[in-house]
Order: C-alpha cells, then sequence, then structure tokens
C-alpha cells in the first residue's frame, strides 16, 4: 500500500522565527503560522476561520527563515507532517502534538523599504555569462563563417 505525507501551506508568521543550533551546529528555527479560510455560512453570510500550525525547518531553511521571516509576513511552506508524544511531567498524561516539518520554504510579498539595504549574493563567472548570452540581442545578418568544403553560401543552395 502507497504512503504520501505532503502538505502545502501559504500563511502569515504568528511570531518571529526562534532559532537555535544543535550541538553539532545544525541550525533548527521554529515559527508559528496562521492560515486564514474565509468562506459563505448560513444565509450566504461570510465567515472566517484560522488555523495555527506550528512549523519546524532544519539546515539552510532555518538559516533563511530566521534571517528574512518577521511576525505577519506571508511564506509557502511545503513539507510533511510530524506527530510528537512525550508525558506531561506536571500531570503524568501522554501528551502529543502535530505539525509540520518544513523541506521547503518560500518567502512571499514584496520587500519593505530597510530589507533592500542587505547584500545581494553575486552570481558565479558561469551563471553571468549564461545570463548575458540569454538576455544578448540576437546578431544582426549572417556572422557564422562559410563551410571550406562547399562551393557556394549555404543561403544559396535550393534545398
Amino acid at each position: 500500500m502507497a504512503n504520501l505525507n505532503r502538505v502545502l501551506l501559504i500563511g502569515n508568521c504568528t511570531r518571529d522565527p526562534d532559532q537555535r543550533f544543535t550541538p553539532k551546529g545544525t541550525a533548527v528555527t521554529e515559527i508559528g503560522l496562521a492560515i486564514n479560510r474565509v468562506f459563505k455560512g448560513e444565509n450566504d453570510e461570510k465567515k472566517e476561520e484560522v488555523t495555527f500550525v506550528d512549523v519546524t525547518l532544519w539546515g539552510r531553511q532555518a538559516e533563511i527563515a530566521a534571517q528574512y521571516l518577521k511576525k505577519g509576513k506571508p511564506v509557502f511552506i511545503e513539507g510533511r507532517l510530524q506527530l510528537d508524544s512525550w508525558d506531561d511531567k506536571q500531570t503524568g498524561q501522554k501528551r502529543s502534538r502535530l505539525r509540520v516539518v518544513a523541506e521547503s520554504i518560500q518567502l512571499l510579498g514584496s520587500r519593505q523599504e530597510g530589507e533592500s539595504s542587505s547584500p545581494t549574493p553575486t552570481p558565479s563567472p558561469a551563471l553571468a555569462e549564461q545570463r548575458a548570452r540569454q538576455t544578448a540581442p540576437a546578431p544582426q545578418g549572417r556572422t557564422s563563417q562559410p563551410d571550406p568544403d562547399l562551393d557556394a553560401e549555404p543561403d544559396d543552395i535550393p534545398f
């Protein structure tokens, strides 16, 4: 039997990211996400419900979230569900919590005034050259050399 554990969420951060590091130095960031759902209720009355989700990010994704996300910022998260279970030390009861472990993050919305001053990464020379070729205007006229094995120009061949 096939299994699938995939979650796609778009929502707004409910608080600033909480970043920590494991003993080996791996970044772990916790964020809260609010996902709004607007629908028509009885009598075509507009209703809204909000779902709050805890999200955990690891590694580079965690560093990006901690650096760029703030309370209220929109974000797209792709990940998987994970169930955490533990015994409550105060009451002795079994407790559990369902959360999303992010595998991919995409920042949404536009940059604000203060964010444009952050340094932009410099593309590698190969990437810069590839982009230049893609955006360079097409050459005018024929620039290739004629084939030395042919008596006529390639444009003069009737087929």
